[in-house]
């Protein structure tokens, strides 16, 4: 059973629809096309508060993958990270180094990039850049890890031990 996932874009352009959303339905796609169901999908404004609320309400609901796009660089109104952090139980702080790692073979800029991934509840959280191309890049370095992900989460032993009999042979 593929695990329910959902996608929100931050963007102030994009809120108020002065800026077309590519991000988003380019990480619809990509987790789609790795057997995820996104099940919801969303735009808001740089306002933390409801970049929490979201997240908190998808937490919820027992989404088991709820992924940002946007909001994660120096900007002024950039506060998705902040957002996220008021939320969460712990961080995986693995995926995000993997992530600015993967994104510095294309770009010095990826260093600015400050996503986070974490949990909350059963719910793996992560942050995405909100460039189509940071968040492609980004999603597929930890796409291979994310169903185990939701699966340790969801403590589904037979998903996680034979994603581990796997890694033994």
């Amino acid at each position: 059973m593929p695990h329910p996932a959902a996608v929100l874009t931050v963007s102030d352009l994009g809120s108020r629809g002065e800026r077309v959303d590519t991000a988003g339905p380019a990480v619809v796609a990509l987790l789609e096309a790795a057997g995820f169901a996104v099940v919801a999908t969303g735009i808001l404004p740089d306002e933390p508060d409801r970049i929490a609320e979201w997240l908190r309400d998808r937490a919820a609901e027992d989404v088991a993958l709820a992924i940002t796009a946007g909001g994660t660089g120096l900007s002024p109104r950039d506060r998705t990270p902040e957002a996220t952090a008021g939320v969460l139980d712990y961080r995986v702080e693995g995926m995000e180094q993997a992530m600015r790692a993967a994104g510095l073979a294309s770009t010095p800029m990826a260093m600015l990039s400050r996503g986070l991934v974490g949990v909350r509840g059963r719910t793996l959280i992560v942050n995405l850049p909100g460039s189509e191309r940071g968040a492609r890049e980004n999603l597929t370095t930890v796409l291979p890890v994310l169903d185990h992900a939701c699966s340790s989460l969801r403590d589904a032993s037979r998903e996680v031990r034979a994603t581990h009999d796997r890694l033994a042979e």
